[in-house]
């Protein structure tokens, strides 16, 4: 784990942050953004970094350190973002978190949100977005990007509604069927998922098309997705 300190007086700029001294724990994969955040916290008053390149170092450094604020990418390799929230909470640390993100599924946006971050900045926004994402976690207050928010909820929304409209359809064993279809599963490994022979799944995904009615399983999976089941 690379490691990085530096003191510095608070500034009139930031009136609002009261902290006098705290810790920071900051991992990514760049050393440049590393140095970009940094420059962004030197302006919130005495403050001890922490620097980290990659996943497992920022595990250790969380869990030893219990800092008082985290700062991450989610792709940091093993683990990664989501799995280094996990663990947070599994051990019942409440350490405030921003996610920092490039390119993210809308489902990682939403499990990141129940994993209960305080900030979402995307990677390619000004240093001023993560300046004002800083001082509102400080404050003891949320910042999300709205935009990557309200694209997820809008998924998950959609999501719910195809789960809805395929259950009013198909039986729950065919559910099962179509979700693993969608999800690009071979048939013969979700065969042996569901314990059952390669001619039964065939059985099933030949009702499924008659039920919603597609000619083949190419079909069925633009279908699904196409209602914002993925």
């Amino acid at each position: 784990m690379l490691r990085y300190k530096e003191s510095t007086e608070l500034i009139e700029r930031h009136p609002s942050v009261q902290v006098s001294a705290y810790r920071v724990v900051i991992a990514d994969t760049q050393p440049l953004i590393l140095e970009g955040i940094a420059q962004v916290l030197r302006g919130f008053g005495t403050t001890s970094i922490d620097r980290c390149g990659n996943g497992a170092d920022l595990l250790q450094a969380v869990l030893t350190l219990r800092p008082d604020l985290a700062i991450m990418d989610l792709r940091l390799g093993d683990p990664d973002g989501l799995a280094i929230l996990r663990e947070i909470r599994q051990q019942g640390l409440e350490i405030p978190v921003i996610l920092m993100t490039g390119p993210l599924q809308d489902s990682e946006v939403l499990e990141a949100i129940q994993l209960g971050i305080r900030g979402l900045v995307a990677k390619d926004a000004p240093l001023t977005a993560m300046e004002r994402c800083v001082r509102a976690v400080l404050d003891g207050g949320t910042s999300l990007d709205q935009a990557l928010v309200g694209r997820a909820m809008s998924a998950l929304l959609a999501r719910e509604t195809a789960l809805r409209e395929f259950g009013a359809l198909l039986t729950a064993r065919e559910m099962e069927v179509l979700q693993m279809v969608v999800a690009g599963v071979r048939p013969r490994d979700a065969a042996a998922r569901l314990r059952v022979s390669d001619g039964t799944l065939k059985v099933h995904l030949h009702h499924i098309y008659h039920k919603v009615n597609v000619p083949n399983r190419a079909s069925l999976v633009a279908l699904a997705r196409g209602k914002g089941l993925n």
